[in-house]
């Protein structure tokens, strides 16, 4: 196994790092040790080990519509029921976390 000698610097926001590094160690994974596995797959993957993009669209939000507007985006929904556009609601919901990163 390689010597652990380089340094790495970086700058983040103070609330990101403490909550990421309170799950990693909640995990039990020090700080060091994940910045090794990250820089261990971006080696492996030739690239980030995740996808990055912006999403096609984003959401709907509901409290910026009009009465008219928000009656419109609920015909959508009734049609696309009647049509048999339907999903699972756990389907959904992993779409969303992984489409916008929640």
């Amino acid at each position: 196994m390689a010597t652990k000698s380089a340094n790495l610097y970086a700058r983040i926001e103070p609330d990101l790092k403490e909550q990421a590094e309170g799950i990693l160690s909640s995990l039990g994974i020090s700080t060091s040790n994940a910045i090794t596995m990250f820089y261990k797959q971006i080696v492996l993957q030739r690239g980030l080990p995740f996808e990055v993009k912006l999403p096609a669209k984003q959401p709907v939000d509901v409290s910026t519509l009009t009465e008219q507007e928000l009656n419109a985006e609920l015909e959508k929904g009734y049609a696309d029921i009647a049509h048999g556009r339907v999903k699972a609601a756990e389907d959904v919901f992993a779409d969303l976390r992984k489409n916008y990163s929640l």
